[in-house]
């Protein structure tokens, strides 16, 4: 198993979880982060005074995916946030070792 984490803008949420529902993922976990990258922020002013803000809104995605399907699901996460400009986001793929269901005791791909 797979956990992928993906960093995006957040004008591409919901194209992309529709997608992966479809694709057959089997949940996500989503947060509203703030962040920022090589896209640095951007500058604004309060009460006359410049001000660098240094952070920007973004979404943090959470998926864990059987290795064999691994593939398939990034492919449809990089078609989905891809925009070609600074602040497109990041995909971080990590080993899970075991998932168990608390519900079933369920455990591997099963619980998934």
């Amino acid at each position: 198993m797979k956990k992928i984490e993906v960093i995006f803008r957040p004008e591409k949420l919901e194209p992309l979880k529709e997608k992966l529902l479809a694709a057959g993922v089997q949940g996500v976990t989503i947060y509203q982060v703030h962040g920022c990258g090589n896209q640095h922020g951007w500058i604004a002013y309060h009460r006359g005074n410049e001000v660098m803000m240094n952070t920007l809104p973004k979404v943090y995605l959470m998926t864990v995916v059987p290795d064999d399907r691994v593939e398939d699901f990034l492919q449809l996460i990089k078609e989905n946030v891809y925009t070609g400009t600074v602040g497109d986001g990041k995909i971080f793929i990590s080993t899970v070792d075991e998932c168990i269901r608390i519900r079933t005791n369920e455990t591997g791909d099963a619980a998934l």
